[in-house]
């Protein structure tokens, strides 16, 4: 099955790992879909605006298999309140999808019930919300159908072990080196 990716986008995000996550996963011809949480557009956590492919009322969730949350505060926040959120993750998880969250994001994860018994990584101060998660010190952790990082400088790496999911190690390579990635 090709994998459709959704990036719910919610006030607050944190744009470096959402437009990276975004960028770098179409590079790889990823079919990607953003759909704003709310309002669209969308503002980030530092006032850059950014107009969602849709809103997430209107996406269905059974055409996607990987959902991927950008962090960001108060965005991670506002994914978490979101009843939408919670049962996409769910839905999409609970059909053998895969769920990544970056930064402040895994709380997300850990608040849909996704991350009992795996490892997972997020940004510093949020580990006592992965519930269920053997915390790791990592800058990125995939654990199964599970993929977390830490924050905005591992956006890059994070987005490339995507790649590797879905279009497989040598595209993520081809990727990586297309951009200029040396230090991976």
């Amino acid at each position: 099955m090709k994998h459709r990716v959704l990036v719910p986008l919610a006030n607050g995000f944190e744009e470096i790992e959402a437009v990276t996550i975004i960028d770098v996963l179409r590079r790889a011809g990823i079919d990607v879909t953003t759909a704003s949480v709310g309002t669209n557009p969308v503002t980030g956590s530092h006032n850059i605006t950014i107009e969602a492919d849709t809103r997430l009322d209107e996406v269905v969730v059974g055409d996607f298999n990987f959902m991927v949350l950008p962090g960001g505060m108060p965005g991670s926040q506002n994914l978490k309140e979101s009843e939408k959120v919670i049962s996409a993750i769910q839905d999409i998880y609970g059909r053998d999808g895969y769920v990544a969250a970056i930064c402040a994001a895994p709380i997300v994860l850990g608040h849909a019930g996704v991350l009992k018994g795996k490892k997972a990584t997020c940004y510093p101060g949020f580990e006592s919300s992965l519930t269920g998660a053997e915390i790791m010190a990592s800058p990125f952790i995939a654990d199964g159908r599970v993929v977390t990082g830490k924050g905005p400088a591992c956006a890059i790496p994070f987005a490339l072990k995507l790649v590797a999911i879905i279009a497989g190690p040598e595209e993520s390579a081809n990727i990586r080196d297309a951009m200029q990635v040396y230090w991976m």
